[in-house]
């Protein structure tokens, strides 16, 4: 069994922004040698997350329109009064409880197992920021000696 990790460092140009990973992930798993196990993708911020769905153009303008609905920006937040680093960013956090902050996806015969239409993303919910971490961990085993 083994274990390698990586970390994957992003900037974001805006508020609510959804980067496809994907490839960065994918690369990660071929380099890494393990032919079965499991590849985890982790988010380090509490204002960003890490999330599987479907890239299409139309459906990710979608997302962000429903992302900047469901928990506006101006709403009357509590945390947005005193903030503890400055930023008004309660409707990232709030977002945040129903996304998640890692996935974790099969790995076999040396690729990630995901279905046609998956795509791994990044999902800044304060930005823009200068620098944000994903972390990405795979376990598993390399090729079989048969």
């Amino acid at each position: 069994m083994q274990i390698q990790r990586h970390r994957i460092e992003l900037a974001t140009t805006a508020p609510i922004q959804l980067i496809d990973i994907t490839d960065q992930v994918r690369r990660f798993v071929t380099a890494s040698g393990i032919k079965d196990g499991l590849v985890t993708v982790s988010c380090l911020h509490t204002t960003a997350r890490i999330n599987v769905n479907e890239r299409e153009e139309k459906l990710e303008r979608d997302m962000l329109t429903f992302l900047k609905r469901f928990a506006p920006r101006d709403g009357d937040y509590l945390h947005n009064l005193d903030p503890v680093d400055g930023r008004d960013n309660a409707h990232s956090h709030l977002i945040g409880l129903f996304m998640n902050s890692s996935e974790t996806i099969p790995v076999a015969k040396g690729a990630m197992v995901l279905g046609e239409w998956q795509s791994v993303f990044f999902i800044e919910l304060d930005g823009p920021r200068e620098r944000r971490g994903v972390e990405l961990q795979i376990i598993g085993q390399g090729s079989s000696t048969g």
